[in-house]
């Protein structure tokens, strides 16, 4: 037996893998307590046949949510893999700000049942390089990456890019969303190619409002992508989650 086996194991015994939602300690790496798993809610179907908003009760496959029926989406479905709730947003503020970016891996793995079998291109949200030079990482292209290693999918890092900085989304209402991000995204010079036809998955850690992904979809649309369906970590349900 080697050095690294009785090393590894003194280091477990010093750090062990804690629980991405509470922090308690858990068995292995990238895995929830029982009380943290036991809470969060797996969104699968039944859902909108359009936007993937979860139902409570089965409408049929074909149905669709009130929105969708009023307001079309530019997107071709919205997947998440769970609900938005206190060990989802645990998860994802600690990527976002607490530099946990071991936890881009745990959230693309539970993505990654989600993915389209059509797949062809993952694009990650883009962020402002102000907000890419305070917190030295983009979280979405963390997760797209780690997805694109479980699914054998292609990443495009570069082919979306955010040229204006935007403002924080929270409190606006959806005008307000609509207007802070407009003229917020914008192609690279090679970026059509890439696109047309593809079947494109873009990747996001939350899903709120939409008013981002919405941006970015229309953007990507217009450039020829066959379909453009968002796959995130968490996505808000109820608005009373949102913050």
């Amino acid at each position: 037996m080697g050095l690294r086996e009785p090393l590894l194991d003194l280091i477990g015994l010093a750090l062990p893998p804690r629980c991405p939602g509470c922090g308690d300690v858990v068995d292995a790496d990238h895995r929830f307590c029982a009380i943290c798993w036991g809470g969060m809610r797996l969104i699968a179907p039944p859902w909108c046949a359009t936007c993937n908003l979860p139902f409570e009760h089965d409408r049929g496959a074909a149905a669709q949510c009130g929105a969708c029926l009023s307001d079309p989406p530019v997107h071709d479905g919205v997947r998440a893999a769970v609900a938005y709730g206190p060990a989802a947003r645990h998860l994802a503020l600690r990527l976002k700000y607490g530099g946990r970016t071991g936890f881009a891996v745990t959230a693309a793995r539970a993505m990654t049942r989600l993915m389209p079998e059509d797949a062809e291109l993952l694009v990650p949200v883009p962020l402002h390089r102000w907000r890419i030079w305070g917190r030295r990482f983009n979280q979405a292209l963390l997760i797209a990456r780690a997805l694109g290693k479980d699914a054998n999918v292609p990443v495009a890092p570069d082919l979306l890019r955010r040229v204006k900085s935007t403002p924080l989304l929270r409190g606006l209402g959806p005008r307000g969303r609509a207007k802070a991000v407009a003229g917020a995204f914008a192609l690279a010079p090679e970026a059509k190619d890439a696109i047309r036809g593809k079947a494109v998955i873009l990747v996001d850690d939350v899903h709120t409002s939409g008013a981002t992904t919405t941006a970015c979809a229309r953007i990507l649309k217009r450039a020829g992508a066959h379909s453009v369906t968002i796959l995130c970590w968490a996505r808000v349900v109820d608005d009373a989650d949102a913050d």
